[in-house]
């Protein structure tokens, strides 16, 4: 595997890679059949990096950190970082991993969300790759008292792709934590992306993402998430101003 291209946002390490490279990379890395952790680094991670240090280093030594999110593009211009040419978001991979495994008969396990949802995300996968392999899939909790409980399920499948959808920083921190002993060639902390994939949350119109105004959707359809929201735009741009011009 060639040398990634880094950039630096508030001392979290991202790879500027494009959806294409991604995909072969996970491929790489499933070949290989030794464990990796992707993370799907957006401006909100970046925010909870700050103030959570053992968060910001399982980014940091994450093998592949992705560029999730508009506003890590924006600020590695702005901040005169390397470019960063695409997004490339934990919901579209996990349709792209789909398709990898109807492909290539990748075994992937699906964990978290609500009850259900997971089975649900699944059930609309397999109408668009029929051939997708499920390892298995659980609702689970990342409590500290059902860690057991979930490894010892997910041993026995042996899957080639993990998929964990417990939100941040708690799905990577899980990773983090069992990713030695589970032995998974990919792990990836998905977020969200299984209730939008099963419809449960609706994702913003394709001509809304377009116009970046995907943070805006999201607090117009659920209000109650404003906090996220908070850190992911307005206070993640002002911690990307003063870090540019703090100390000039």
């Amino acid at each position: 595997m060639s040398q990634l291209i880094t950039v630096t946002i508030l001392n979290v390490n991202i790879h500027a890679v494009t959806n294409e490279q991604t995909a072969q990379l996970i491929e790489q890395f499933i070949a290989t059949g030794e464990p990796h952790q992707i993370v799907t680094v957006n401006p909100e991670f970046v925010v909870e990096a700050q103030s959570d240090e053992a968060f910001r280093q399982i980014i940091n030594q994450a093998d592949l950190a992705l560029p999730d999110g508009i506003g890590i593009l924006k600020a590695a211009q702005f901040l005169g970082q390397p470019p960063v040419s695409e997004r490339v978001a934990g919901s579209d991979l996990v349709v792209r991993l789909a398709e990898l495994s109807h492909q290539h008969g990748y075994r992937i396990y699906f964990l978290g969300a609500w009850e259900g949802v997971a089975e649900q995300s699944i059930a609309v996968l397999k109408q668009r790759y029929p051939k997708l392999r499920v390892a298995g899939c659980y609702a689970g909790s990342p409590r500290l008292e059902d860690n057991e409980a979930i490894v010892e399920r997910i041993l026995p499948t042996q899957p080639d792709i993990l998929l964990v959808a417990y939100g941040a920083p708690k799905q990577d921190k899980w990773i983090a934590r069992n990713r030695a002993r589970l032995q998974i060639p990919v792990s990836i902390g998905v977020g969200g992306s299984f209730d939008f994939i099963a419809g449960t949350v609706q994702r913003a119109p394709v001509w809304v993402q377009r116009l970046n105004l995907e943070w805006l959707h999201r607090l117009i359809k659920q209000p109650w998430r404003w906090r996220r929201i908070w850190n992911a735009v307005p206070r993640f741009s002002w911690l990307i101003l003063r870090s540019k011009f703090g100390n000039d």
